[in-house]
């Protein structure tokens, strides 16, 4: 019977297996290509880059959005570089071949050079490439025959809808440069198991109830939970937003139950409760907070295979996107997501500067993993070393991901692939190891 809870560590590094990732992973999953805002009026786009392929993502005159591989039909010369608007269509910067922003070839430097069979109309336009819409992102996919995006993403779809992950908008947005391989810097942020070493500032005595037979004052659980908010909201950079931690601050007087599983309930019904009105009062769509908890659906994380996370808390989130640059070497982005009423939301957002891991600017929580990642990456080349050992318990969505890229680059078809798609696109926090079908 095959180890599942063993990685073995070439997946990390070795020029093959990437090779293999190019060749059979990357052109066959849906991935997220640009969030909304960054082409919000028609003909606005954005370059999305992943590998060694290129493809632009354009809104159309009705709002719709196409995407196009970036890639003149003439001597295949890139078109655009990152975003803006394409007013009057697009020029190949080599011999001014021209398209419309609908992908239609439109003109033909000295066309009468050319060969009948070369400027066959069919044979000129822009090579389309599938697009889809969700949770205000745009997402791509090379492959003609992979199913339809939300089936690809459930349940996390179904889940993420109900926070109305549509409605947020970005804050800000950074990038960085990491010298890993793209999962070797996922792994760092689906599992807790990192949580007590690694950022300690979140282990907030007197929040965590009953030790050691000794019951905890819920008035001090109260100031312990807003200490522990205020350090997600500062160290994650948004994951917890600043509004969030000024109403629960605004609660810290609150009447509370005697009982003390009585009062975390009350007090975390009325935070909730709290926000909600907070940000509806400002014309910002909110779901029902408790609602979300009733129906099981609080969950911290979604995660959309295999590059895609949205983290969301109380009002706003965080969001992670990863592609490989190398076998050890990656881009990871990371947005801090919020509400912001109708009419009132930030302008389009630029794309960022690409930061190192150590740049000082990093918010503390984030640069705490950044500081072990590259450690973890030189030390899988010791020769002592074979292969992860890893938690059933606490990290298993590491193991059911990683058999899931291995579905992909055995060539499995896409009914096979659907059931692990649904196992691991779900809040991996603690996840045990399951049975993906294969």
């Amino acid at each position: 019977m095959e180890l599942v809870d063993r990685v073995p560590k070439d997946r990390y590094f070795d020029p093959e297996f990437y090779r293999l990732e190019a060749e059979l992973l990357w052109p066959r999953v849906w991935q997220m290509a640009c969030r909304l805002e960054e082409i919000p009026q028609p003909r606005d786009f954005t370059e999305y880059e992943f590998l060694d392929q290129s493809v632009v993502v354009v809104r159309t005159d009705d709002m719709g959005v196409q995407a196009f591989q970036n890639v003149c039909r003439h001597r295949g010369v890139r078109l655009v570089q990152g975003q803006g608007t394409a007013e009057s269509g697009f020029v190949c910067p080599f011999h001014g071949w021209c398209y419309g922003s609908d992908g239609t070839n439109t003109f033909v430097t000295q066309a009468r050079t050319f060969s009948e069979h070369n400027l066959r109309p069919e044979d000129l336009n822009l090579t389309p490439v599938r697009c889809e819409v969700w949770g205000g992102c745009a997402w791509i996919n090379l492959d003609d025959d992979a199913p339809p995006l939300r089936r690809c993403l459930e349940p996390a779809a179904t889940i993420l809808d109900a926070w109305k992950v549509e409605s947020l908008r970005t804050e800000w947005w950074y990038a960085c440069r990491l010298p890993v391989n793209w999962k070797l810097a996922q792994e760092a942020f689906v599992e807790m198991y990192h949580v007590v070493q690694t950022h300690p500032q979140l282990v907030v005595p007197g929040r965590y109830g009953q030790r050691d037979g000794v019951t905890m004052d819920p008035r001090a659980y109260i100031d312990a939970d807003i200490r522990y908010l205020r350090a997600m909201s500062e160290g994650m950079g948004g994951m917890v937003h600043a509004n969030d931690v000024r109403v629960a601050e605004g609660l810290r007087d609150m009447e509370l139950p005697a009982d003390p599983a009585q009062a975390i309930s009350s007090w975390h019904r009325t935070l909730n409760q709290s926000v909600v009105d907070w940000h509806r009062a400002r014309g910002s769509d909110l779901p029902d907070l408790n609602e979300l908890e009733a129906r099981g659906l609080d969950a911290p994380m979604g995660y959309c295979f295999p590059h895609y996370f949205v983290l969301p808390m109380y009002s706003s989130a965080s969001s992670y996107r990863f592609r490989p640059l190398g076998p050890e070497e990656t881009l990871m982005e990371i947005w801090s997501l919020t509400r912001y009423a109708e009419g009132g939301e930030p302008d389009r957002p630029s794309s960022p500067e690409l930061w190192e891991c150590d740049d000082p600017r990093w918010p503390p929580i984030v640069a705490q993993d950044f500081s072990n990642l590259p450690k973890q990456q030189r030390g899988l080349h010791a020769r002592g070393f074979e292969y992860m050992r890893l938690s059933e318990r606490f990290e298993g969505h590491i193991s059911n991901y990683q058999r899931t890229i291995d579905g992909f680059l055995a060539g499995l078809p896409y009914e096979m692939l659907l059931p692990a798609l649904a196992s691991v696109n779900v809040n991996p926090l603690d996840k045990p190891i399951l049975d993906i079908g294969f």
